[in-house]
This record gives C-alpha cells, structure tokens and sequence, in this order.
C-alpha cells in the first residue's frame, strides 16, 4: 500500500494544476497555490486542502514547485516569503521548471545546507498528460531525493527517467528536450504557412503531414490549435524566448554554434513582440501569416 503524505504544488498553471490534480486522485493530502487566486479556489472546491503555504510547511513531506522560471522558483524557495527554511528536516523539494543546470546545482546545494533533499525534476507531456499522473520526468538528485519523492513520482509520472546522482543533470536534458520542442514548433507553423501560400489548407496540411515522414509530436499537438483558430493558451508562446535563451545560453557557454535554435528563438521573440506572448505558443504561425498576408483560421 502506497504510503500517504502531505504535499503542495506551488504553480497552478496548466501543468501545475495537472500535476496538483494527480496528487489528490492518489490519496495523497495536497495543498496548491498561485498568483492566481480562482485558481487556488478551484482546487480547493475540488477537494485540494485549505492552509496558508507558510503554516503549513513544517508539515509537508514534498514542495513541488512547478512555476515558469528560475527567478520565480528562487523566490518561492529562497525569497522574501522562502519555504524552505521553514520545512523539515528529510522532506523533499521537487522543482519542475526549466532551468539552466548550474542554477540547478545551486538550489540542491542551498536546500542540502537545510537537510532538505532536492530533486531536479522538469517534466514533460503537455497538459493532458499532466492532468492524467502521465509525465515524463528528467530528474536528477541523491538516491534519498529520489526515495523521498517517490510517491510524488509514482501519482504524477509515466515515465520517470533517472539521469545522475545530482541536480544539474536533468535541466540539461530538459534544454536538450526544448531545443527540439521549440525548433520542432516554429517549424510546424512555418511549413503550415509555407503550404498556404502554395493553396495546402491548414486542416489538409494537418490530415496529409501527420500521417508522412514530416511529422512530429509537436505537429500533431500543436496543428490543431491553428486548424480550430484556438489559441487558448496549453503552453504559452512566453515560455519560448526563455527556454530557448536558456539554450542559446548554455550553447554560448559551451562555444557551440545553433543557428536552428537561434532561428526559432527569434520567431517567438517577433510573437511576443507582436502582443502573442499570452497565446498558446502554436500563435507563433501568425508572425509567419503576418508577413504574406495570410488568414489563419478563425474560430468563429
């Protein structure tokens, strides 16, 4: 029988509130908690527990931070209004966000100091798979990070791969992981607006590439958005200028040259530019439309 313990999930965006959501189907009790106070409530009426983060972190056996970058995941740890001096000795902070390696290091090295384990833990999957305990998960952090966050895992992940025996190690597979994501993204929408100039209707697009050599789980994903006009944010065209400046980081650091990676970070900067930043990232095919003239579907 699965051990029950006490957790909460700072972050409710799409994923955070997948991953919240998981953690409660478990049995397990869960706190969650965002900027966004509907959001709180909404978990909270579906059953999430009711506590302020600061009285209630003594008591916790898992942080799981899952909030958009490593300012943010500092401040919820170390900041102002920190957590982490005020958890117990043995508990475990899981933090999910994509972040470059060495901040990584720095926030196990930081919790260690504390007797707080630390698992460098960015995931992957998208919303839905958030919303069903079906992630893939890069982590990377000591065997007894990894023992304390076990039942996080188990509620959360399909897959969890386990990449070394310190943080660092999974937020550089994570960069491997957007690298491709984002270049895979604004390819889609470039190869979508490229065959509307030539009379290929994004949903013939969609039904003919899916199916042939072109294709990419990003396509498939991220096509329909565009084909329906929906650009209802799953994952939002701002995470892109970031995760891939974290990319081009690293690269820069390690004298590696990547014009592709260069290429799809400036799409999504001209995006966030155009006022797309809030949309889901497939909006980047309007930086393309935008250029020809092109009508991308509309939902109405």
């Amino acid at each position: 029988m699965q051990t029950q313990i006490k957790t909460a999930v700072v972050g409710l965006g799409s994923m955070g509130y997948g991953i919240a959501s998981s953690l409660l189907r478990a049995g397990h009790e869960t706190y969650g908690f965002d900027i966004n106070d509907a959001q709180m409530k909404r978990f909270q009426d579906e059953g999430g527990a009711k506590g302020e983060l600061k009285q209630i972190a003594s008591d916790l056996d898992a942080l799981i931070v899952v909030v958009l970058s490593a300012a943010q995941t500092q401040e919820v740890l170390f900041g102002e209004a920190g957590v982490v001096t005020h958890m117990k000795a043995g508990s475990v902070v899981m933090a999910c966000a994509t972040v470059p390696p060495e901040f990584a290091r720095l926030m196990e090295e930081k919790c260690n100091a504390l007797d707080i384990h630390y698992l460098d833990a960015p995931i992957s999957g998208g919303s839905i798979k958030a919303a069903n305990g079906q992630l893939s998960i890069m982590a990377s952090g000591t065997p007894e990070a990894f023992t304390a966050a076990e039942s996080v895992l188990d509620a959360t992940a399909e897959t969890v791969f386990k990449l070394g025996d310190s943080a660092g190690a999974g937020s550089a597979m994570k960069a491997v992981n957007q690298l491709l994501a984002g270049v895979h993204i604004a390819t889609m929408a470039e190869a979508l607006t490229f065959g509307m100039t030539q009379g290929v209707q994004p949903d013939k697009f969609l039904e003919v590439i899916s199916k042939c050599a072109g294709t990419s789980w990003m396509l498939e994903n991220r096509a329909p958005h565009i084909v329906e006009g929906d650009y209802t944010p799953h994952s939002s065209v701002n995470i892109w200028p970031k995760d891939l400046g974290i990319v081009l980081d690293i690269a820069k650091s390690a004298d590696f040259d990547a014009p592709i990676s260069q290429a799809a970070f400036d799409q999504f900067k001209k995006a966030a530019d155009m006022g797309l930043g809030g949309e889901d990232d497939a909006a980047v095919a309007k930086v393309y439309a935008e250029k020809v003239g092109l009508n991308l579907p509309s939902k109405d």
